[in-house]
């Protein structure tokens, strides 16, 4: 059964100056994560702005998707809501399009116990015929337990998770949990500070929005420490975290999408009406990343530039 491993982009969504979702360009940047050597692509998650497309709109982006990717990578969409109705659904239509798997974080909103959480994903676990990969982000949705991900690993179509809390501590706790019952079960960090850690540790590989934006890099640090360079590896970690500080200092996930446009992208205006202050601190901040990108993007081109010579 498909579990999920390597370097997985968060699908950013770019929209038209009406606000729907940008056909064109997203296969666009489909292409340019195909071509990156991405090992697979995460469309509809929280970088992705999932919670402000409909369902029609969600099935839409599955459609694109799939259509442009022809097999081409691994296609694991987010499809978690508020209730497990709305998540079977849309894990059926990813199941009927071709999607290797689905992404599900927990209900978000009304704060639930971790039994009420637990039974949310078996609920769905039971109902679907597609692998199932777990999303911990405690930034927008309620923690999992170390337990209740545990007793998840055990069923067959429960295959990992993407592990977003940011916590070293909390994700060596996931990994030991795993390791102790001895289930074959991928988790990947979905924090992209902490790809190379991770991976020394256990993981599987990431799940992040800064592959969509800068995959080279991410797989760089993938491929470095597979090869055992982690001097290599560290190093690239490195390179990145001032962007991803610049990148968090706007509201999620604009900071992303600025980044996403010095590669050549129109990602449309935001979904969220910025106030004055905003606006102006978004300038700001944007002038900031541009400025940080410039040398990595000349980075990037000088490689592959010695690369063909």
């Amino acid at each position: 059964m498909f579990k999920p491993e390597g370097v997985y982009a968060v699908l950013l969504t770019p929209f038209t100056d009406e606000g729907k979702v940008n056909e064109k360009e997203l296969r666009r940047i489909l292409d340019f994560l195909v071509a990156s050597g991405i090992h697979g692509i995460f469309p509809l998650g929280s970088a992705g702005e999932s919670i402000h497309l409909s369902r029609d709109e969600k099935v839409r982006t599955m459609e694109i998707v799939v259509d442009k990717n022809q097999g081409r990578v691994k296609i694991t969409p987010g499809v978690g809501s508020t209730h497990p109705e709305e998540s079977i659904y849309l894990a059926n239509r990813a199941k009927e399009l071709g999607c290797d798997g689905v992404v599900v974080a927990p209900p978000y909103y009304f704060p639930l116990s971790q039994e009420m959480i637990e039974k949310y994903f078996e609920t769905i676990a039971e109902a679907v015929d597609i692998p199932i990969t777990l999303y911990n982000i405690p930034l927008f949705s309620q923690p999992i337990d170390y337990d209740v991900v545990k007793r998840l690993s055990r069923r067959k179509n429960i295959v990992g998770m993407k592990e977003s809390s940011g916590s070293m501590v909390d994700f060596l706790h996931f990994l030991d949990k795993i390791r102790i019952i001895g289930e074959e079960f991928h988790i990947l960090t979905g924090r992209e500070e902490t790809l190379l850690p991770c991976l020394i540790m256990g993981a599987k590989g990431c799940m992040v929005g800064s592959a969509c934006v800068l995959p080279e890099i991410m797989l760089g640090i993938y491929h470095a420490w597979r090869q055992r360079d982690i001097e290599e590896a560290r190093d690239l970690q490195f390179s990145i975290l001032l962007l991803v500080r610049a990148i968090f200092s706007l509201p999620f996930p604009l900071g992303f999408k600025v980044a996403l446009e010095m590669r050549g992208f129109s990602m449309g205006p935001p979904k969220q009406p910025l106030s004055d202050a905003e606006r102006f601190h978004y300038k700001t901040v944007k002038s900031r990343i541009e400025k940080i990108m410039v040398p990595l993007l000349k980075e990037l081109i000088e490689k592959r530039q010695k690369a063909s010579a």
